[in-house]
């Protein structure tokens, strides 16, 4: 899963992009307005950490931009602890949630996990998907019970799909959010990650659409 940080305190944008890439996400930081507006008109993320007092352009004004032009990706807003107009502002311009300064990096991670879950259309803390289970909050996948040992980039790989069940995903959107941003990516690679997936999951659970990409299912279904 992608997510966006834009924040302008370097300090915090760092340790927000430690603790996300630690739970297993690609993260992309921008630290000037402008920019962050720009990279979430042009970019596919799967949500947005915004902070709304941003050089260039404050969040409340990206915010309304994005949702004029119907850039739906969720987004959990920064704001200051006391600020509660900065709250109602943020939310009315089309936030999903809010964390207030100075916060515990769990609760963004929880908050996070929240805001993927809903936008999945899954109310489970766990993804399922069949016998398959994704726990995001462990980083941990098994099916029919039993453990599955995935490298990073497998793991990425299937909590994206499990996020999409039923969609059919093509190699780019795969890895655009697999990869990061400064990564030298190769398209060919979701071949090979797709395969050795296939080998570590029971029959079934991945079709390849021809032409077009792959598609996470439930086999028994």
């Amino acid at each position: 899963m992608r997510i966006l940080v834009i924040e302008d305190e370097t300090t915090l944008a760092a340790q927000l992009q430690q603790a996300l890439e630690r739970a297993g996400y690609v993260v992309q930081v921008t630290h000037d307005g402008r920019e962050g507006h720009y990279l979430g008109e042009v970019e596919s993320f799967d949500a947005v950490v915004l902070d709304l007092g941003l050089p260039g352009m404050d969040g409340v004004s990206i915010l309304r931009r994005w949702r004029a032009a119907g850039v739906a990706m969720p987004v959990l807003i920064l704001t200051a602890r006391n600020d509660w107009h900065d709250k109602v502002e943020g939310m009315d311009a089309g936030a999903d949630d809010y964390v207030a300064k100075p916060f515990h990096m769990e609760e963004v991670l929880a908050r996070m996990r929240a805001l993927l879950r809903r936008a999945a259309g899954q109310a489970h803390p766990r993804l399922q998907l069949g016998g398959l289970e994704l726990d995001p909050r462990a980083s941990t996948v098994s099916c029919d019970g039993i453990g599955l040992v995935l490298t990073s980039h497998e793991y990425r790989l299937l909590a994206f799909m499990m996020h999409h069940p039923g969609q059919v995903l093509s190699r780019t959107q795969l890895t655009e959010h697999i990869y990061a941003q400064d990564f030298e990516r190769d398209s060919n690679t979701i071949e090979v990650f797709i395969v050795r997936l296939r080998k570590k999951l029971p029959p079934g659970y991945i079709e390849t659409v021809r032409g077009m990409g792959y598609r996470l299912v439930d086999p028994a279904a």
